[in-house]
């Protein structure tokens, strides 16, 4: 099912095997995305040959996604059936040990720097809170429980009051992002970018890899939300990142904050992706709960690019029927025409892509007034495509290319389906190919109003600068 926002699955142990991602890839998989928090260099490498197969296989132009951990902070291992209570006190030590009731091992060694008196400690994805009494400066923190429970082997740890020294990009990412960047992947998504130079460091060595990977920024920070206009212009595309985001911050403040994201962004022509529980009861059942479906329906009607599911693939029983009962809410929304629209027009006439910029705005316009059955435009760069998508048009968005690798990574923006070309002739004899192709796969018929947007001349492969209405 083609649906105008996007899909990206998690890969785990449920969906390793190929012809499950196959199966996933003919139900409507735009991206898989990779989460390194996890995969081995072994696994990953083997699902990375099993898409690219796939990929050729069924003709898809399937993204990949790796997605490193960051400076995720975990506790040690703990003895079976600890529990804790509001009011008892706990000692936080980072000298490696089996943790009880009494004391547990954290594994940030910098945590008794960091922390000060009075800031909040979170376990489990915020199930447990403690709150710090005091910190030695060395080597332990004395905690007090202030929301108990079950106390369980190596689970997150979340410090949202606490300005963390640990880098953005670890040891781990570095050998992670290598091993992604010989892969060829197309996306590299960062874990919890703190401001804007973290994001520019990793670029920077994307850059220096000759690779033309695009970044992904995680917004799952108090900080990142407060330098977000920032982030937006140093990143290629951002991740609403609801898990961590909401146990950072209060959790009524997550809805609000992941609006406030994806029209930002739309407005940057920055694709945003909403992650995070939008389906998970179907990791163990068949059918989504009716929140669940107001969730995926609603991130939709804001313009979200793409939803991701994470457990729901990975380790789910049902990872190709919960793709299905999601395609199948996009597409319902999708059909109301109540997707979120704003107008995004250029503005800076000092910018050197204004026009380039005015001709894809104009060319949305224009799409949804007359009623086109399509935009189609060549790119080499990828560049229109984002531009075009952010706009939102009603109508269909075919992106010819002779550049697989953007082939690919234009499979994760709304709208956009992208088709192999790399017959370049005079303007006018390529448009008439693109649009033979377009009509040979029943994607336009006779009478119906395409437009097209070029660089002329076409071979030069400049910016964008004519705008043709045509019929078929």
């Amino acid at each position: 099912m083609v649906t105008k926002c996007k899909v990206v699955a998690t890969l785990g142990p449920a969906t390793s095997d190929r012809e499950v991602m196959r199966n996933m890839i003919l139900t409507g998989v735009n991206v898989f995305r990779i989460n390194f928090s996890h995969s081995s260099h072994e696994v990953a490498g083997q699902n990375i040959r099993q898409i690219r197969e796939l990929n050729k296989e069924l003709g898809s132009s399937v993204a990949i996604l790796a997605d490193l951990q960051g400076p995720k902070l975990r506790i040690g291992v703990v003895k079976e059936g600890v529990v804790v209570a509001p009011g008892d006190e706990l000692l936080m030590t980072t000298n490696e040990t089996e943790g009880d009731g009494t004391k547990v091992f954290m594994t940030y060694q910098r945590f008794p720097q960091d922390v000060k008196a009075g800031e909040r400690i979170l376990l489990d994805d915020g199930k447990l809170v403690f709150e710090t009494i005091e910190t030695n400066g060395d080597d332990e923190v004395r905690v007090k429980v202030i929301q108990g429970g079950p106390l369980k082997s190596k689970k997150g740890v979340n410090l949202p009051n606490t300005k963390i020294s640990l880098p953005c990009l670890t040891e781990k990412d570095i050998a992670d992002l290598h091993y992604a960047l010989d892969q060829e992947v197309e996306w590299v998504a960062i874990s919890f970018v703190r401001k804007a130079e973290d994001v520019i460091e990793l670029k920077e060595i994307i850059e220096s890899r000759g690779s033309h990977a695009k970044v992904i920024s995680k917004i799952e920070k108090p900080g990142a939300v407060a330098d977000i206009n920032q982030i937006i212009k140093a990143t290629d595309a951002l991740m609403v990142a609801r898990g961590d985001l909401g146990v950072e911050i209060p959790m009524q403040g997550v809805p609000l904050i992941q609006k406030m994201i994806t029209q930002k962004a739309r407005a940057q022509s920055k694709p945003v992706i909403i992650a995070t529980q939008m389906m998970e009861s179907m990791i163990d059942g068949l059918t989504p709960t009716r929140a669940e479906v107001n969730d995926v329906a609603n991130s939709v009607l804001d313009g979200a690019d793409a939803m991701m599911l994470s457990g729901e693939t990975s380790v789910g029983k049902y990872p190709v029927q919960v793709i299905e009962n999601m395609k199948k809410i996009i597409a319902h929304v999708e059909e109301s025409g109540q997707i979120a629209r704003e107008d995004y027009p250029p503005y800076d006439q000092s910018d050197e892509r204004y026009v380039s910029d005015s001709i894809c705005f104009n060319a949305s316009q224009i799409a949804d007034q007359i009623g086109a059955k399509a935009i189609l435009t060549n790119t080499h760069s990828g560049y229109t495509a984002f531009k075009i998508s952010s706009h939102r048009p009603r109508t269909n968005i075919f992106i010819f290319t002779q550049n697989r690798t953007i082939l690919n990574t234009l499979s994760l923006l709304w709208g956009v389906q992208g088709f192999y070309y790399d017959e370049y002739h005079s303007t006018d004899e390529t448009f008439q190919d693109i649009k033979d192709i377009v009509v040979k796969k029943g994607l336009a018929r006779k009478g119906d109003y395409l437009i097209k947007i070029a660089s002329m001349p076409i071979e030069d492969r400049g910016m964008t600068n004519m705008l043709k209405i045509s019929s078929v």
